[in-house]
């Protein structure tokens, strides 16, 4: 029974320990927190040697302090990791201390990337090889290179090479999360987009059909008193339904205003380019119409411009656009 209720404590222990572990990513000054005292817990091994040496460092209490103020240097890991590296090395000359520096390494490459990283790994390794051919550093240092090789070398490129990688993690994630925020966005402006179309067309036809309605009722209300409010009933769905295309009808599906006759240059270079001539002429009287009405027009000849492009691949296409009694043409 008692065994059951430690692995049942146990389990609990090791629940709570994997949720805080995914929410610590959303707490960065936390896990910078938590960095710093990993250094210091690791650099507190050698407080009694420190203490001992000869370093100007009389007591644990002021080997103990000036680690900790290394440490402190990693809860700006983030915006300033040159801070650390260069306390790092700084007790790599002093003290002799390998542990801060291996900390910082790993802060430059993820959060500054490969190329500061890597300058950083081989300036450390220079350093330290400066260090180590200096007389009595340390005391009991390697008589050889390869001693030296062995474990400078390989601490700085390990620290280096873990923080790249995570740099990279860092960029894939970010670009994933991106790539979801544009996908949600397109969702949304294709569902707006499929809406307006939907409200343009049943709105459009109701307003079409009152229109219709006011102006026969007003006509059967020749010589009452109430005509005049069937044709103002009448002229107010008219003008609503107008308002209605300048929002919807005159918008891109992009979002931006449709081109006017303007825009036709443009449409016939690109039909040209894709294979299809176009000759295209637009008459002066046309370029007076109204934006609406124009950009009504360049919906119609891009249409007529795609669907000879499908059906007649490579043959000239002659667009003519004139105005006859005050309406477009299109031939």
């Amino acid at each position: 029974m008692y065994i059951r209720s430690a692995r049942e404590a146990l389990d609990g222990w090791v629940a709570a320990g994997r949720r805080l572990a995914r929410r610590l990513p959303d707490w960065p000054h936390s896990l910078d927190l938590l960095t710093a005292l990993s250094c210091l817990g690791l650099m507190a091994l050698d407080v009694p040697g420190l203490a001992a040496a000869d370093n100007s460092l009389n007591s644990h209490l002021e080997a103990g302090l000036v680690l900790a103020a290394g440490a402190s240097t990693l809860l700006v890991r983030r915006r300033a990791p040159w801070a650390a590296y260069l306390v790092g090395l700084v007790l790599l000359g002093w003290l002799h201390e390998l542990t801060l520096v291996q900390f910082a390494l790993y802060s430059l490459g993820r959060y500054r990337g490969r190329r500061a990283g890597v300058a950083a790994a081989v300036f450390y390794v220079l350093f330290a090889y400066a260090l180590f051919n200096l007389p009595g550093w340390p005391v009991n240092r390697g008589a050889t290179v390869a001693d030296f090789l062995s474990l400078v070398v390989p601490i700085g490129a390990l620290a280096v090479g873990v923080g790249i990688a995570a740099n990279r993690q860092d960029l894939v994630r970010a670009l994933e999360k991106q790539r979801a925020t544009t996908a949600v966005l397109e969702a949304v402006h294709t569902e707006r987009a499929r809406v307006a179309g939907d409200v343009h067309d049943f709105v459009g036809r109701e307003l079409t059909l009152l229109t219709v309605r006011s102006e026969v009722l007003a006509r059967r209300a020749r010589g009452e008193t109430y005509q005049q409010d069937f044709e103002e009933l009448s002229e107010t769905a008219r003008r609503a339904h107008r308002v209605l295309n300048e929002i919807i009808v005159q918008r891109g599906t992009d979002g931006a205003p449709t081109p006017g006759l303007d825009g036709l240059t443009e449409l016939a270079e690109r039909s040209g380019q894709a294979g299809s001539a176009v000759d295209l002429d637009v008459h002066d009287a046309a370029l007076r119409l109204s934006p609406l009405r124009q950009a009504a027009v360049y919906r119609v000849v891009q249409e007529c411009l795609t669907n000879a492009a499908k059906h007649a691949p490579g043959e000239s296409v002659t667009v003519r656009i004139g105005v006859a009694d005050g309406l477009s043409l299109i031939h």
